[in-house]
C-alpha cells in the first residue's frame, strides 16, 4: 500500500499539474502572490505569521492547480477555498487581494456564461464588504476592482472558446468516424456486387469442367479457358474498384493536417518540395504524418507544428516537429501502436525513423526513393 502511495505521490508531483492545453500561463499567474510579500518590506513578520503564510501557499497551490481539471459545481469547493483564504488574510495583509482575483478568474469554471458572471460579482461584493475591516483599504479594494473584473471576464471568454474548439474537434472526429463506416460500408457492398456473380459463375463452370473432363476433353479445356477469361476480367475491376478507393495522397494528408491543426488553434509551418512519389512510399508518408499530428493534438499541448519535407541524396526525409510539452528528465517516449506500425512500415522499406526530444517532439523519417514498387 505504501508503494502504490508513494507511485501515486509521484505522479502527481510529474505532473502536468493543469491540462497541458493551457500551456504554461496558470503557473506564471501563481507569480503575482508575490504581492503578499509586499507587507513585508516595511513590517517585519513575526514566526508564526510567516509560518500561517507557509500553511496558506501549501493549501493555495493543490486547490488551484486542482481546479483545471473541475467544472461547474465540482469547482465549487476550490472556489470557495480561495475566496475564504482571501477573507481571513484581508485583515492582516492587503496583498490578500490576489485571492479575490483568482477567486475571479476560477468563475470561468461554470460552463453557464450568465452564472459565471454572477460568480464574479458575488466576489467583488465580498471584497467589498470585507474592505471596512482591511487597515490599508485602497490597496487592497483597488486591485481587486480594477484587476479582479477584467481578469475574471477575460478567463471566462477565454474559457468559452477553448471548450468550443475542443466541441469542434470532438465533431469533426464523429464526423471523420462516420464517413469512415459508411466508406466501408459502401466498400463492402460495392466488392460484394463486383464479384459475387463472378466468383459464383467460376464455381460453377470449375464443377462443371470437372464433370466434363473424363466424358468431353474439349468441352471441359472451353470451360477452363471461360473460367480464365472470367477470372481476368474480374481482376480488371477488382483494380478499377481500388484505384477509386485509394486515398489522394500527401498532399490531402497535408491538407486534413493543416485544417485539424487549425481547429485546434495550432499554428503550422510546412515547407514540402514537390516531388512526384511511388505510390507505396507515399502511403507510408501520409500514414506517419496523420500519427505525428494526431499525437501532437492529443497530448503534446504544443501551438506550433512544423512539417518539411524534402530529397536529399536519393532519400525523401519528412520532418515534423512540435513546441508542446517536453518530457521530464529521464522521460523516454512511450511506443504505442501507431508508432510500433510506422516503425515496421518504415522498416519494411528500408527507411529509418528518428525521435527525439528538443522543446517538443521532432520527428524524422527518411525512405529511399529508388527500389520502391
Amino acid at each position: 500500500m505504501n508503494v502504490g502511495i508513494q507511485h501515486s505521490l509521484a505522479a502527481t508531483l510529474r505532473g502536468p499539474w493543469v491540462p497541458p492545453a493551457l500551456g504554461k500561463a496558470p503557473y506564471m499567474w501563481t507569480l503575482s502572490l508575490m504581492f503578499m510579500l509586499w507587507k513585508y518590506a516595511y513590517v517585519r513578520p513575526g514566526a508564526l505569521e510567516l509560518a500561517l503564510l507557509a500553511l496558506t501557499l501549501l493549501v493555495f497551490f493543490p486547490v488551484y492547480f486542482n481546479s483545471f481539471w473541475h467544472s461547474n459545481l465540482k469547482a465549487m469547493p476550490q472556489l470557495l477555498v480561495v475566496l475564504m483564504l482571501g477573507v481571513l488574510w484581508a485583515p492582516y495583509n492587503p496583498g490578500a487581494s490576489n485571492f479575490f482575483i483568482f477567486a475571479a478568474a476560477m468563475c470561468a469554471r461554470i460552463e453557464r456564461r450568465r452564472y459565471a458572471y454572477l460568480g464574479i460579482a458575488l466576489v467583488l461584493l465580498c471584497a467589498c464588504l470585507i474592505t471596512p475591516y482591511v487597515s490599508l483599504k485602497i490597496n487592497f479594494l483597488v486591485p481587486v476592482l480594477i484587476v479582479g473584473a477584467p481578469v475574471g471576464v477575460a478567463a471566462i471568454v477565454e474559457e468559452s472558446l477553448r471548450r468550443s474548439r475542443l466541441q469542434l474537434m470532438h465533431k469533426q472526429e464523429e464526423v471523420a468516424h462516420i464517413a469512415r463506416i459508411a466508406e466501408r460500408e459502401r466498400i463492402s457492398r460495392d466488392l460484394h456486387d463486383l464479384l459475387g456473380h463472378t466468383l459464383s459463375m467460376i464455381t460453377l463452370k470449375a464443377e462443371l469442367a470437372g464433370k466434363l473432363l473424363e466424358r468431353d476433353p474439349q468441352a471441359c479445356r472451353s470451360e477452363i479457358r471461360d473460367i480464365e477469361q472470367t477470372a481476368r476480367q474480374a481482376l480488371s475491376e477488382v483494380r478499377s474498384a481500388v484505384t477509386g478507393i485509394r486515398q489522394t495522397g500527401f498532399s490531402h494528408e497535408l491538407a486534413t493536417a493543416r485544417a485539424s491543426l487549425a481547429a485546434a488553434s495550432v499554428g503550422l509551418t510546412e515547407d514540402v518540395e514537390p516531388c512526384a512519389l511511388p505510390a507505396t512510399l507515399e502511403s507510408v508518408l501520409s500514414l506517419a504524418l496523420r500519427e505525428a499530428v494526431t499525437n501532437i493534438l492529443r497530448h503534446a499541448g504544443a501551438s506550433h507544428c512544423e512539417v518539411r519535407m524534402s530529397l536529399e541524396s536519393g532519400m525523401v526525409v519528412l520532418r515534423v516537429r512540435d513546441n508542446g510539452r517536453a518530457l521530464p528528465d529521464g522521460g523516454a517516449i512511450e511506443h504505442g501502436n501507431g508508432l510500433r506500425g510506422m516503425r515496421e512500415r518504415v522498416a519494411a522499406l528500408g527507411g529509418r525513423l528518428a525521435l527525439r526530444v528538443d522543446r517538443g517532439v521532432a520527428l524524422e523519417l527518411s525512405l529511399p526513393m529508388g527500389g520502391v514498387a
